[in-house]
């Protein structure tokens, strides 16, 4: 069902990034009780707008916001230059907003812009990334092994001319569809192990079967932002917080993170930042923050209508005037002014 959206203050991009939780195994969580939504945070309140189910925009106090990439007919959202998704680890949004251990990630979340009141899919890891790049769970209940002949992001943006990269910190390449690799020094961050059940892309057989198209799923080090229109980035197993502390991600972030916002490719583009899950059972896969970055966003902007990972998909896919895929239709995007 859609549901009412509240508004981003942004001025010109967005950035979004990503992290989930899982566990190091590939067994599966217990079932986790559904619960009801946590109440939308105060900093700023949403309207629903009466068109299209999309919010109306309110800007948070501050100065007015630069202009932004021209809006496409989908809901408003700016066709941007590019879109990068980051996906961190296991994190509940009580551990990241406002805590000590993640000054850099307050920094952004001061100067850009936050979802509120944004929730994971599921327990555990895979299924929530699954969800964000096809639009549905499409049978995954653990951290398996899993080969999807399904719709999914990647397959999109080639149908809609554009090109994409994954970069999966520790990937060993050649197509490789390993459960686990083990940890070495890839790009910034601390030396951590690679996992398969990060990287959505190769567990779609459109992808995996087809070299030339696997091989857009390369290691960190090699990172350009300006390589393809849209960037996926999968941190190792420690940089991501999965296994290690919230302080260590953060300070993987504030190293790898300005190769994007100090490149001439940030312009007219967004950054998010995300979680895979959270730690508890609230709407099946926790409460986590989603921070959107982009250079004319008006500071301190907030989103706080009920979101997800269809949310963040359904707001890629506006952007680039592309068909949302499964329960994204039911969603409303995240509404950025212009």
């Amino acid at each position: 069902m859609n549901r009412p959206s509240a508004s981003w203050a942004i001025g010109a991009l967005t950035v979004v990034l990503v992290a989930g939780a899982c566990g190091s195994s590939t067994t599966s969580n217990p079932p986790q009780p559904s619960a009801t939504p946590a109440p939308t945070s105060a900093l700023q309140t949403a309207t629903p707008s009466p068109s299209l189910g999309s919010p109306s925009i309110t800007p948070a106090t501050g100065s007015s916001a630069s202009p932004s990439p021209s809006a496409t007919p989908n809901n408003g959202i700016p066709a941007f230059r590019h879109i990068y998704v980051i996906v961190m680890e296991n994190k509940e949004y009580s551990s990241i907003v406002g805590s000590n251990e993640a000054p850099y990630l307050n920094s952004l979340i001061a100067r850009y812009g936050l979802a509120t009141n944004f929730f994971a899919e599921t327990h555990p890891s895979e299924p929530n990334y699954i969800a964000l790049t096809s639009g549905g769970l499409q049978g995954t209940n653990s951290d398996g092994h899993y080969d999807l002949s399904v719709p999914n992001l990647f397959d999109q943006i080639e149908a809609a001319g554009k090109t994409w990269r994954v970069y999966a910190q520790g990937y060993p390449g050649g197509c490789s569809t390993g459960t686990s690799f083990a940890s070495v020094v890839d790009g910034p961050g601390a030396a951590g192990d690679y996992v398969r059940k990060h990287n959505p892309a190769i567990s779609y057989t459109s992808i995996s079967r087809d070299p030339a198209r696997c091989a857009r799923i390369t290691h960190l080090a090699g990172f350009d932002p300006a390589a393809a229109d849209f960037e996926f980035i999968v941190p190792n197993q420690i940089n991501d917080m999965h296994s290690s502390s919230v302080a260590v991600g953060d300070a993987f972030l504030k190293v790898f993170l300005p190769q994007i916002t100090e490149s001439s490719a940030f312009t007219d583009s967004v950054v998010f930042i995300t979680w895979d899950e959270g730690s508890g059972p609230i709407n099946g896969g926790g409460r986590i923050a989603t921070i959107a970055i982009s250079p004319g966003m008006t500071p301190g902007s907030r989103y706080s209508a009920s979101a997800n990972h269809y949310s963040l998909l359904r707001t890629i896919e506006d952007a680039w005037a592309m068909p949302p895929l499964g329960k994204a239709a039911q969603e409303a995007p995240l509404t950025l002014p212009y």
